[in-house]
């Protein structure tokens, strides 16, 4: 997964070659915490489904998507299937997180190595100052003397 821009095991050259870099491992980071994200939403999906069929009468029809194909099955066939979809998006979730600690981990260490320091914008600033502003904003808190 490791993109070098100057080919492998060589170091960048100038400061536009790290720049390039630095911004492909940036994207990298990004594009993963994307994928990561999208498949914790499918896992939360087949839990919704699991959540929706595991009660109803095991011999009961269902319909399931294979390929964009709408197939008739009942529910005792289904059940485990989507069971061992669900396992398996979890299973490349924790790989993926693996992956991305190891990558989040790179960056750092080149960070160190070049000495990279993101500037902030006036934009990020004031919205850092809002954000410990209104950070205490939806709590609900009872009065003093309650006792639960």
């Amino acid at each position: 997964m490791s993109n070098k821009t100057e080919g492998d095991g060589k170091e960048p050259i100038n400061e536009q070659a790290v720049a390039n870099l630095y911004g492909a491992m940036r994207s990298e980071i990004s594009q993963l915490y994307s994928k990561i994200t999208e498949l914790e939403m499918e896992v939360s999906e087949h839990s919704l489904v699991i959540g929706a069929i595991q009660p109803l009468d095991p011999s009961r029809r269902c319909y399931r998507m294979i390929g964009g194909v709408l197939v008739e099955r009942t529910i005792k066939e289904v059940l485990p299937a989507v069971q061992r979809n669900k396992e398996g998006l979890q299973e490349v979730i924790s790989r993926m997180n693996e992956a991305l600690e190891k990558k989040k981990k790179e960056i750092s260490e080149f960070e160190a190595k070049y000495k990279i320091r993101m500037k902030k914008s006036d934009s990020d600033v004031k919205d850092d100052a809002n954000r410990k502003e209104g950070s205490a904003q939806g709590v609900l808190v009872g009065p003093a003397g309650a006792k639960e």
